[in-house]
């Protein structure tokens, strides 16, 4: 029997046995949408939090549930969306806006920070500039947090990638995500599903690398990323045990004065907070991607 770090599948006992040989989290990030058709949808997420969970069989920690509402529908990404998934009736996303997402993050760190949690990893599935972003959020709040704090796209641990030259560190849908998945859930993938190299179409945003997928290299990928997590979860440790910090972010109001006076200043400023992403074109008026795509001044 495998080894439990599953958060909500662990009883009491099992969490604090685990906090005590190793206080680090995981919260894994990630977004139901079109990853061809040979994906299942939540291939974001689901790669993510399996790769925590690896790490944290191998390494200790605790897996926190994962989180499948992310970023989509506007800015570039409904742009991107346009040319890679096509005018689609239903497009199977469980996307909301930015400032959801990240407040949502934002509870997220409450939780790892009050409980005590020495580390907390955050590891998003869904690309985009939104991983940036995430950056960019943990670097503003981790002054005020005891929690020491790593945020990454997976990607970020693919390191040489799914070629040796190190060229391939992530892509969507392609022979990087499919092959990961493939190791990961095998559940997940069916490359029978793969259409012909010859049939046109969109296939739902499936990666143009995807025949080369190949299970063997997502299996030696996901030991890599594995290294790659545990080298920085024992950095973040030896760093709160040099620091000492104090834990203290504990209550819900606490959580919103961090959001109105650190992050909401900021966020027009976020990368997935601009309409268009560089080269992009606007979102035509009869696109069904053109209701929510321009970003309102909110947050």
């Amino acid at each position: 029997m495998r080894h439990e770090v599953r958060w909500e599948r662990m009883f009491p006992d099992q969490l604090e046995a685990a906090f005590a040989e190793c206080p680090v989290v995981y919260f894994t990030y990630g977004l139901c949408e079109p990853h061809g058709p040979q994906n299942a949808v939540g291939l974001d997420g689901l790669k993510a939090h399996a790769l925590a969970c690896e790490t944290a069989r191998a390494h200790g920690g605790i897996v926190a549930p994962l989180d499948c509402w992310h970023i989509h529908e506007l800015s570039g990404y409904a742009a991107w969306a346009v040319k890679a998934v096509g005018e689609v009736q239903r497009s199977w996303l469980t996307s909301m806006p930015p400032w959801q997402h990240f407040k949502n993050v934002c509870y997220h760190l409450r939780t790892a920070d009050a409980l005590g949690f020495h580390a907390a990893v955050f590891v998003t599935g869904h690309y985009g500039p939104n991983w940036e972003d995430l950056n960019t959020l943990i670097g503003l709040v981790q002054p005020h947090i005891g929690t020491r704090l790593y945020s990454l796209p997976d990607w970020e641990a693919n390191t040489p990638g799914f070629d040796s030259d190190g060229r391939s560190g992530g892509d969507h849908a392609g022979k990087v995500e499919t092959s990961l998945l493939w190791a990961l859930m095998p559940e997940c993938v069916d490359v029978s599903r793969v259409p012909p190299e010859d049939e046109p179409g969109e296939h739902f945003a499936m990666g143009p690398t995807v025949r080369l997928s190949d299970r063997r290299v997502g299996e030696r990928m996901v030991a890599d990323e594995v290294h790659f997590l545990s080298k920085k979860t024992k950095e973040l440790l030896a760093a709160y045990d040099r620091e000492q910090p104090q834990h203290q972010l504990k209550t819900f109001e606490q959580v919103e004065v961090l959001w109105d006076t650190v992050v909401r200043p900021a966020l027009k400023d976020f990368r997935s907070m601009q309409d268009l992403w560089q080269g992009q074109e606007p979102v035509p008026e009869d696109s069904v991607w053109y209701a929510n795509w321009r970003v309102p001044e909110r947050g």
